[in-house]
């Protein structure tokens, strides 16, 4: 399966398929198009080992356009419900959840470096084809369902930017044309690209940093939340807000995308010494990354903590009615509420708030930060759809054509909901959407788990013992709390429905629950069959003049 063409390359290849050359051309044989891969960043100093900052500037864009991820409106609207559910009791998920991603994207990013190819290329080589479109149809729901919360997400922020002139169904509407404006920026070259999106990391954190400072949470309290991983008088709803941040923050189709992203060095594979060097580089640059996206995931959830925690949507109400704001954002509370009417909190609710309790200037910077979030992950879904496109079924699309489908699927259902129903509704799809992001994590956890821990494929670079067990624990229980986060919300939603639907739901959860068996049985297959098999060989006593071949592809152990 895989093999090693000198003492130090890796390169895979299979019988009846050459991956080195199979994305360059789409099933009707097209001329090749242009993608992100097609230029590659020079590596100063490449054969140097000493550490350098030059190189680290060199290996800096790919971790902070995968930590656009967690940022994206699906988990600024997380935060804030946890801020207002669990005030600062739950800041250590938070920490701890960032932490898991980082274990994930370290993986993805490993696997991109020591094989060249990404993950959906290397699903396509391991996984027989049925695995294989099953699992490419899983990112692509996950795509799908992140595109729909950036839309909701820019929606809303145009709303609140122009003062409700424009509708929602506008701003849905508009999200078309922002989209496809900003593939002209492919124009100018992947550095312009990458320095694009960290400006935009950079008005997140700006605009989200002066409501942490404007709201002025108690810094005991969030040094409290932090380090003290416990949540006193907490039940279900505390509960449930926990298990929605792991599913909120990794998000599935950012790990195929972390693993492509990768690519875009210019990395001699035929030197382990600069395989080593990028690993090493790629870790840091994404170690702080994912720590700029957590303090900026910190603001958000502390702001809400401090303003959300305890009221409910008359005292917000009050707030409001003695504001500037226009009437049509102060109706947001309590409108037809009882006084003891619990705090519903939405994104745009927040906003809202921002501007009742702290002036209008901060609900329109508000409105910045989340036009930024929405804007941002737009992009780096288009790239993971194209990726996962073309690693899974081997076909390349241009990439306005990719976007059209994808905002085509993403945006019918929401401008409908956007036109016909309300902000409420629109908002509360989010939830809807958290939960489906939450379903497709075990198609990318299984998986790079399962490739980053076989020798043939990563040799050297796999996953040890010891970190096979670490990742493995902590892939568990990643995938354990996720599960049981979609069944607490499935029962809530089935109950009630005609016992046609409840069935066809229940032939759903079979299916899926043997598809995420088979891959947790291919992933055990991928850590530990070589060395059973070792085990077994050296039991029955092999002797030297005996060799061990083991084969990835087909799970089959020969000795000859």
């Amino acid at each position: 399966m895989a093999e090693e063409s000198t003492d130090s390359t890796y390169i895979l290849a299979r019988d009846d398929v050459d991956m080195e050359t199979s994305g360059s051309t789409s099933e009707s044989g097209s001329t090749p198009v242009n993608t992100y891969l097609d230029e590659r960043i020079d590596i100063p100093d490449a054969d140097s080992e000493r550490f350098s900052f030059r190189k680290l500037w060199a290996f800096t864009g790919p971790g902070f356009l995968m930590s656009i991820a967690y940022l994206d409106p699906g988990n600024i609207e997380s935060d804030l419900q946890v801020g207002s559910v669990a005030a600062y009791k739950l800041l250590w998920i938070l920490m701890t959840a960032t932490a898991l991603g980082l274990l994930m994207q370290r993986l993805a990013a490993r696997l991109g470096v020591v094989t060249g190819k990404h993950l959906a290329e290397i699903c396509f080589l391991y996984y027989p084809k049925p695995a294989r479109i099953a699992l490419w149809l899983m990112v692509e729901i996950a795509i799908i369902g992140s595109d729909m919360q950036e839309v909701i997400g820019t929606a809303i922020a145009i709303y609140l930017l122009s003062n409700g002139v424009i509708p929602l169904w506008g701003g849905v509407l508009i999200t078309i044309v922002d989209t496809f404006s900003f593939l002209l920026l492919d124009k100018y070259g992947l550095r312009k690209l990458e320095l694009f999106f960290g400006i935009l990391i950079t008005i997140m954190a700006i605009s989200f940093g002066y409501e942490y400072i404007v709201a002025a949470p108690d810094q005991t309290e969030v040094v409290k939340g932090l380090f003290v991983p416990y949540c006193s008088n907490c039940g279900q709803a505390q509960l449930l807000q926990a298990v929605g941040i792991i599913g909120a923050i990794i998000m599935p189709h950012n790990i195929y995308l972390h693993s492509a992203l990768v690519k875009s060095r210019d990395i001699d594979k035929g030197k382990r010494t600069q395989i080593r060097e990028a690993n090493f580089y790629f870790f840091i640059e994404a170690a702080i990354a994912l720590f700029v996206s957590f303090l900026i995931n910190l603001f958000v959830t502390s702001v809400f903590a401090e303003g959300f925690y305890g009221k409910t949507n008359a005292d917000v109400s009050e707030q409001c009615i003695n504001s500037t704001l226009p009437e049509s954002f102060t109706r947001a509370f309590g409108a037809n509420d009882t006084e003891d009417a619990s705090l519903s909190v939405d994104l745009y609710k927040g906003g809202v708030f921002l501007g009742c309790a702290y002036g209008a200037a901060a609900m329109y910077i508000w409105g910045v930060g989340l036009l930024a979030a929405g804007q941002s992950s737009t992009m780096t879904g288009t790239y993971a759809g194209q990726f996962a496109m073309e690693g899974f079924l081997n076909l390349k699309w241009k990439k306005w054509q990719r976007i059209l489908l994808t905002r085509t699927i993403a945006i019918s259902p929401t401008v409908i909901i956007a036109a016909f129903e309300g902000i409420e509704d629109l908002t509360g799809l989010n939830d809807v959407l958290n939960v489906v992001m939450s379903m497709q994590l075990p198609f990318a956890v299984l998986p790079i788990l399962a490739f980053t821990s076989n020798k043939s494929l990563m040799k050297e670079f796999a996953n040890g013992m010891v970190s096979m067990v670490i990742t493995g624990i902590f892939g568990l229980l990643v995938i354990t709390i996720n599960v049981y986060f979609v069944i607490e919300t499935m029962v809530n939603q089935v109950s009630g429905l005609h016992w046609a639907l409840i069935l066809l739901v229940a032939l759903v959860a079979v299916a899926y629950f043997l598809f995420i068996l088979y891959l947790g049985w291919y992933c055990l297959v991928q850590m530990g069959v070589e060395r059973l098999a070792v085990g077994i060989v050296q039991t029955i006593g092999s002797g030297p003049d005996r060799t061990l071949e083991f084969s990835a592809e087909h799970q089959q152990v020969r000795i000859n």
